[in-house]
């Protein structure tokens, strides 16, 4: 084995080993650059087709975001349009359904009315008629207890009945002139 000291290549012994030969500089360059004629002409285009495929979908996802973005507001703005037309409506439903509910009450309060005159009517109407028929047979009883009475004054029986209705017509209209 040969052993080389730092010593000996320092003191000219040698070639130095950070410097390249020619032949490894001509043969290094020719290799770098047919690589780099190489990644050019294949690799880089593909980098470059992928970079703008990339771009267009980022460019077309903004575009796409935009675009939801502007759909989004549009549709904000015509649902708040929708909800206050909705809300006009619940409010113009609700007023007529208390104009309504007004107008039946005072319905039904008219027709309360009506029923209790015509319950007063009738009840006024049946308490005349009993009355009138209480009086009748108050001046029938009256009469038949006045042709008794007078029929045992004069003495003699008072059995003609048209006789009866004079005598018991004076007597109710004497008493009614001194009331």
């Amino acid at each position: 084995m040969v052993r080389r000291s730092f010593s000996n290549w320092a003191a000219g012994e040698g070639a130095n080993p950070l410097i390249p030969h020619t032949a490894e500089l001509i043969v290094g360059f020719v290799a770098f650059t047919l690589l780099f004629l190489v990644l050019r002409a294949k690799v880089v285009p593909l980098f470059e087709k992928a970079f703008a495929e990339r771009t267009d979908a980022i460019a077309g996802g903004i575009e796409r975001a935009e675009k939801a973005q502007r759909e989004a507001e549009v549709a904000l703005q015509k649902y708040t349009l929708q909800l206050k037309d909705a809300q006009g409506e619940a409010q113009k439903i609700r007023e007529d359904a208390r104009v309504q509910g007004a107008a039946i009450i005072e319905d039904l309060r008219a027709k309360a009315v009506e029923e209790a005159a015509r319950i007063s009517a009738a009840a006024t109407a049946a308490i005349q008629a009993e009355r009138q028929q209480a009086i009748t047979s108050l001046r029938n009883e009256v009469g038949a207890l006045a042709t008794e009475l007078a029929g045992k004054i004069v003495g003699e029986a008072l059995d003609d009945q048209v006789r009866q209705s004079r005598i018991v017509d004076r007597f109710i209209a004497d008493l009614e002139k001194s009331k």
